[in-house]
């Protein structure tokens, strides 16, 4: 099979901002007004999840050492529902695979799985959260806001679902998604939110939004009475600062790399169009499934034909939950599966898609060559491929000659003058672009 030739290609972003991470935690704290209810020697709970999210270990840092210097006690959570494999020292694992540790952070992590009924929600599901952080005089929620992979709307990934499943633990986190099964996940996840903000000791949310760098672009504290209407508002700036990919359709996507830390599907359906609950034949709502009507469909953005992804990130340390949206994948990568972990994450996602592995070849040329041939062209010099790192860094990447041609006249991206060959290393694999 032909492989066409590659250019490289640079979308154009706005430069990321330089922030002094420490004073604009120490001000957006004291904007708040929330240290005015800390009493000395007030133990706080600070929930802190599993994405990637960049300058993480300082964002933890100054937001332990702003509650420490008011006089509290704070100590750090693994908000993360499930993933860790669904074990105190998995969650701690995963913290620590982004630096944060309890030596280096300077207070305890308490990781205990143990979660206590807080409420009732729909028809008599139990609302849970995390025995650790009830235990505490107040809970400050730490998380990224950006659009979910699942559904559309005012909340996104965030505080409200950090409270909703994250501090849930696992049972919290399948509790939360059965309730989605029936009403939809904006209303499941945001009433579960209510309830947990509600019953729980919540002082306020460390909101983080980030760029098309994947680099912080605003940190704001929301006190507890603004975590609805601030999550709200920071969606839609995350949403407008979300990359893209440049085309609309796509032939082959080959992603070099998916992971947790990227997405909690690996590969963010925001980038490549394709839904987790694609040909589920699971009913939500009043049975008009995700799109009915209250923000949950997943847009598409793009139509790609075929993704190809080539390897696992390290960090995911084996779950490789959102292998299924793709539909070729290499020997590597199930290699690196830990399917106890995956399929800990899917079952209490109840996202029986997402683990399914898709079929696999022993390297990158042989994959790449095999997904090129089921497209079925006379030409495939014309086929529209577009090789990416990963769903978050879309800065940079290769694209065969057709899509250079598709691209050519936009102000926002710079085409390379020179096409040349896929390069792979003796093995087979590509090599990094």
């Amino acid at each position: 099979m032909t492989i066409p030739k590659m250019i490289e290609i640079r979308q154009s972003f706005p430069p990321s901002k330089q922030i002094d991470i420490p004073a604009l935690v120490a001000e957006q704290f004291a904007k708040a007004g929330v240290l005015r209810e800390i009493r000395p020697g007030m133990r706080i709970a600070i929930g802190v999840g599993s994405r990637g999210i960049s300058n993480l270990y300082d964002i933890v840092k100054a937001t332990v050492e702003v509650l420490a210097g008011a006089g509290a006690q704070p100590f750090l959570i693994p908000a993360m529902g499930s993933h860790g494999g669904a074990t105190p020292e998995g969650q701690i694992h995963v913290l620590a695979g982004y630096g944060v540790t309890a030596e280096s952070i300077g207070v305890p992590i308490d990781a205990r799985m143990e979660v206590r009924k807080v409420g009732e929600a729909f028809d008599g599901r139990d609302v849970v959260c995390s025995v650790a952080a009830l235990e505490a005089d107040a809970i400050v929620a730490l998380n990224r806001v950006k659009p979910h992979t699942d559904f559309h709307g005012p909340m996104g990934s965030g505080i409200q679902k950090m409270l909703a499943i994250g501090f849930g633990k696992q049972v919290g986190a399948n509790l939360a998604h059965q309730a989605a099964v029936h009403q939809g996940y904006l209303e499941a996840f945001r009433e579960y939110a209510r309830i947990v903000l509600e019953k729980t000791p919540v002082m306020c949310g460390v909101a983080i939004v980030e760029d098309q760098h994947h680099q912080t672009a605003e940190i704001e504290v929301l006190p507890r009475n603004q975590i609805v209407s601030g999550e709200a508002r920071l969606i839609a700036c995350a949403a407008e600062l979300l990359p893209r990919l440049p085309l609309d359709e796509i032939d082959l996507l080959i992603i070099d790399e998916m992971g947790k830390e990227i997405s909690g599907t690996g590969m963010d359906t925001n980038v490549i169009g394709r839904e987790i609950h694609g040909y589920s034949s699971m009913l939500h709502g009043n049975g008009n499934g995700h799109g009915a009507g209250d923000g949950s469909s997943v847009g598409r953005s793009v139509m790609i034909h075929r993704i190809l992804v080539c390897s696992l990130t390290a960090a995911s340390k084996g779950n490789g939950t959102g292998l299924g949206l793709a539909d070729f994948t290499t020997k590597r990568l199930v290699n690196a599966l830990d399917l106890k972990t995956t399929y800990m994450n899917a079952l209490t996602s109840l996202g029986v898609q997402t683990p399914k592995i898709p079929i696999y070849f022993d390297n990158d040329r042989e994959a790449v060559e095999k997904s090129l041939a089921t497209l079925a062209s006379l030409h495939p010099e014309r086929l529209r491929v577009v090789r990416i790192a990963n769903t978050l860094r879309l800065e940079k990447m290769l694209a065969s000659e057709a899509c250079a041609e598709a691209l050519k006249g936009r102000r926002d991206m710079a085409v390379a003058a020179r096409a040349g060959d896929m390069e792979f290393d003796p093995a087979g694999n590509l090599l990094r672009f």
